[in-house]
């Protein structure tokens, strides 16, 4: 199966991973920034924008992510995933370092319980569509601040197919990778966001061990409410 992809730049190649609810186009606030110094590869997740419907584990997404990357000819390459593309990058960091030269993981967690409300999620999408869940969802992704400027971004996460994004959040409910981060070896990069409400419980924030972690003044789509600090992270890596 093909994931929907766009490749900018050139340089060594990065690829970007976006949120559950969102598209590549998440990435055009840095876009510009990371072009100065990447070949970026930015994909739609499965069931996202134009990628057709996939699997129900994080696994398994990044096993696709893993087949992209084969198609586009990438031996080894730079990973910088936020949110659900972090829990790829987690899965990526554990199972497949040897096809990774650096790792960002961005507003992101190994484990969001309680799965329940992951499952109820997914069956309230099937059933009433993005639209059920958008003005919750959107809530926590930005601070209050950043508020009038939240449209593009609740367009993007209503265009989501339903059954792609219920699929997502199976995967999400699914997954425990707490037990495989003493195995990331590849050097890591931590991006937080400072009021991010996803990850307001400090057991789920990832260790610091990895190595460098950036705190920005965020919730939970950093990269877009500090587009500027977010590229300097990434491109210090």
């Amino acid at each position: 199966m093909t994931l929907r992809h766009e490749v900018s730049g050139d340089g060594p190649p990065l690829v970007l991973a976006s949120s559950l609810g969102t598209t590549h186009r998440l990435w055009d606030p840095n876009l510009d920034a990371l072009t100065t110094r990447f070949r970026v590869i930015r994909y739609d997740h499965p069931g996202h924008g134009s990628s057709p419907p996939g699997p129900r584990t994080i696994e398994g997404f990044a096993q696709q992510t893993l087949a992209l990357a084969d198609e586009v000819g990438l031996d080894r390459f730079g990973f910088c995933g936020l949110s659900l593309g972090g829990m790829v990058g987690i899965w990526l960091g554990a199972h497949a370092a040897d096809r990774l030269d650096r790792l960002v993981l961005a507003c992101t967690a190994p484990y969001l319980p309680p799965p329940e409300q992951w499952l109820e999620r997914a069956v309230t999408v099937r059933a009433q569509g993005l639209a059920a869940v958008a003005d919750a969802v959107v809530a926590r992704w930005f601070t209050p601040r950043f508020a009038g400027a939240v449209e593009p971004w609740r367009a993007m996460l209503l265009a989501t197919p339903p059954e792609g994004y219920a699929r997502a959040c199976e995967a999400i409910a699914g997954m425990d990778l707490r037990g495989e981060l003493d195995r990331i070896k590849v050097p890591t990069t931590v991006i937080l966001g400072r009021h991010d409400p996803v990850l307001g419980d400090d057991d789920l924030r990832l260790p610091e061990h990895f190595g460098p972690v950036v705190e920005l003044e965020t919730a939970h789509l950093a990269n877009v409410e500090q587009p500027d600090a977010f590229s300097r992270a990434v491109l210090s890596s």
